[in-house]
């Protein structure tokens, strides 16, 4: 039975991708060096090969045993302030990592390579939702890198014959509905996975990075997407390939905006618990509004999102999160009122 190769896979997203593929009754293969992946929250039965995604000679090994027809590429850095920092970290993890991934994939004869690329291609963009046609200036290495990567599978399908599927994430966000796995990264940067901290009692505060944006209450302004929908959606990409689809950038958001100070109130109506907000200066690199227009998405692929709700995203991570703090420290801590 064919397999599905899928890079990154013990980390957020990845493994709530092999899950979904998983119960679909799909052959799945993970390669994860488990930077910042965990084995556990794979499915038992599921091979995990540990090993960096961009080491060539081993995929081609893996995709050669396991005999794979299809790539999900995950596996990379993610972190718009630390790209900042360190940029040719993100050059290597990132459009590296691509490049050698796609080599190994052309190599073999893999004939579908589905990408986790990122809203941060676009940059401030001219109009808001933002389609997927529009100019990309990112503004950070971490979505040049991304945007790159992009390029040489866009090239690679029009030399190979390789076919891809682009899916433009924009904020990803929420964990398992039934509970088994969500965003465990010690220091992880996701908004609401800093907010669903805090009100367990984890973070003295969460800091909010601009309240002078030109928006309606100063701050930023996202758009997000449960990270079960985001599986969701690179299941139907998958099935879009096998049926002969031509290769495809899309968006993957809900095309609804929560500015940060919404989500932060959502989080403090779903917990019940209050907590410190300490409002900072603006962050390079930030975007100020990023929503998705989502029409040619949900016209190319067999996909409607299931989570599609503010408040049902956060209780999510806020019931992950009382899970991670009781494995790691005993009974959740109220957070301490503001």
């Amino acid at each position: 039975m064919a397999a599905v190769l899928v890079t990154g896979g013990a980390g957020y997203i990845g493994s709530h991708m092999v899950h979904a593929l998983a119960e679909a009754g799909e052959n799945v293969v993970v390669v994860d060096n488990l930077s910042t992946g965990f084995a556990q929250f794979l499915p038992q039965h599921v091979p995990l090969v540990i090993a960096d995604a961009g080491d060539e000679s081993l995929v081609e090994r893996v995709i050669g045993e396991h005999g794979v027809e299809s790539i999900i590429h995950f596996a990379g850095s993610v972190v718009v302030p630390e790209s900042m920092r360190d940029p040719l970290g993100y050059y290597r993890n990132n459009t590296m990592t691509t490049r050698s991934l796609i080599n190994a994939a052309v190599k073999r004869g893999v004939g579908r390579f589905i990408f986790s690329s990122t809203a941060a291609v676009y940059g401030n963009p001219d109009h808001v939702p933002v389609r997927e046609d529009a100019t990309t200036r990112p503004l950070s290495p971490y979505g040049f890198s991304k945007l790159m990567s992009e390029i040489m599978l866009h090239d690679a399908a029009s030399a190979y014959g390789l076919n891809y599927v682009v899916l433009r994430y924009f904020n990803v966000a929420g964990a398992d509905p039934k509970g088994r796995m969500g965003l465990a990264t010690i220091g992880a940067t996701h908004l609401l996975k800093i907010a669903v901290e805090a009100a367990t009692g984890q973070r003295a505060k969460i800091d909010v990075f601009g309240t002078d944006y030109p928006t309606p209450d100063g701050s930023c302004i996202r758009d997000f997407i449960h990270v079960a929908d985001l599986a969701e959606a690179h299941r139907a990409a998958l099935s879009y390939l096998r049926g002969g689809g031509a290769s495809v950038t899309l968006n993957c958001g809900y095309g609804r905006g929560y500015s940060v100070l919404e989500t932060i109130e959502a989080v403090r109506r779903v917990s019940g618990r209050n907590f410190a907000v300490q409002y900072a200066q603006r962050r390079p690199g930030d975007i100020m509004t990023m929503v998705a227009d989502t029409s040619r998405m949900r016209a190319t692929l067999d996909w409607a999102p299931r989570y599609d709700n503010l408040e049902t995203i956060a209780a999510h991570a806020l019931a992950w999160e009382e899970k991670l703090f009781r494995e790691r420290h005993g009974e959740v801590r109220h957070a301490a009122s503001a």
